[in-house]
């Protein structure tokens, strides 16, 4: 079966395949001269539809979808995510589109700037505004990271469709368990230490959260200096970054099937965002955070300066897994043996802003 990995960049969406995760054939750009800040493939369908959500300077922030692969695209000529009027809010843009679960086959959720959830019954068509974390009393005091105010990470539970977790920067992790009729800050043991309360109940910067793909009350947290795991769903954390160069670092990527793995980009510093000792090296846990090792095989040698942002690490759902990343500075790499060697799949392309993949 082939790959499929979905690029997005500042300057519009590329689209590469292959055979065998080695050689690849890189299209595009779709959409050229646009953001596109989210990407999802959602594979309910018989063949994987995608969607893109993209920021044009000019027309502004908009959803796009495909049932063909990329070779066609379809935008609603009303915007597809949109505040109601009575909120006095604008769309900044789409951060994160998520499929639900296939017991809601037509249901997609978009996490959004300014900090909003919204729903899609119809495929990612139209979307509506999830009111109860909207209206939610802290709202007023989220602040915005350097990044912006945004909802960047969607996790519904896979056994149980009324819970859910969200994270955001900053306010950081929100849970429901009544299918989004209300909303409690999920974030004990988080540090926030920017913050005169170091602990707070909410506030944090978290900067991604990933689930874990045996255990689906496991989550993983990457945070503005802090490496996190819950065990219980998110109500409770605790420190995983020991073992880690750096506690700081944007991407959290869970294996997709090989439970208690965990992939991390740590960067020296909220302060110094290069790769520690300028070196290139993804680490891998495979004892829930226990311990880390680095994965450098295939990967430049040299100096290595580019970081990688919080939705440009990803994984498909092959068996062994790829792992994928892209960089600020356009290059794209790849693993087709769960971390243990790498590739380049692509250079030169403008900042990478998100990856996904699927085998298709």
């Amino acid at each position: 079966m082939a790959t499929l990995l979905a690029i997005g960049t500042g300057k519009g969406l590329f689209l590469a395949t292959s055979p065998d995760r080695r050689d690849w054939a890189v299209s595009g750009p779709h959409f050229p001269m646009t953001g596109v800040y989210a990407v999802a493939v959602d594979k309910r369908p018989d063949r994987p539809r995608l969607l893109a959500g993209m920021t044009s300077s000019h027309f502004g922030p908009s959803v796009a979808t495909s049932g063909d692969l990329g070779d066609s695209w379809q935008e609603p000529e009303q915007a597809p995510v949109a505040f109601p009027a009575e909120t006095g809010a604008s769309l900044g843009r789409v951060w994160q589109l998520t499929p639900a679960g296939p017991d809601q086959p037509d249901v997609v959720w978009a996490g959004t700037e300014p900090s909003a959830l919204f729903r899609s019954e119809d495929g990612g068509r139209s979307f509506s505004l999830v009111r109860a974390l909207w209206d939610h009393p802290h709202r007023e005091r989220w602040g915005a990271g350097f990044g912006g105010q945004a909802v960047h990470s969607v996790l519904p539970h896979p056994s149980d469709p009324a819970r859910m977790a969200v994270a955001m920067s900053t306010g950081g992790v929100y849970r429901t368990e009544d299918a989004g009729a209300s909303w409690a800050p999920g974030n004990t043991g988080i540090r926030a230490y920017f913050l005169p309360d170091e602990w707070p109940e909410f506030g944090q910067c978290v900067h991604k959260i990933a689930r874990d793909a045996g255990r689906p009350d496991r989550l993983y947290a990457q945070n503005h200096h802090g490496v996190y795991r819950s065990d219980d769903d998110g109500r409770s954390w605790t420190s995983i970054a020991a073992g880690l160069p750096s506690d700081f670092g944007f991407p959290i990527v869970a294996h997709p099937s090989r439970p208690g793995t965990v992939y991390a980009f740590p960067l020296t510093a909220d302060a110094e965002r290069f790769p520690v000792d300028r070196r290139c090296r993804v680490y891998r846990s495979a004892d829930a955070g226990e311990s880390w090792e680095p994965l450098t095989a295939g990967l430049p040698e040299g100096p290595f300066y580019p970081s990688v942002l919080r939705d440009a690490m990803c994984a498909d759902d092959h068996d062994p897994a790829g792992v994928y990343f892209g960089t600020r500075s356009g290059e794209v790499y790849v693993s087709a043996d769960d971390g243990d060697s790498w590739s380049q799949v692509a250079a030169h392309l403008p900042d990478v802003l998100c990856v996904r993949a699927v085998e298709v």
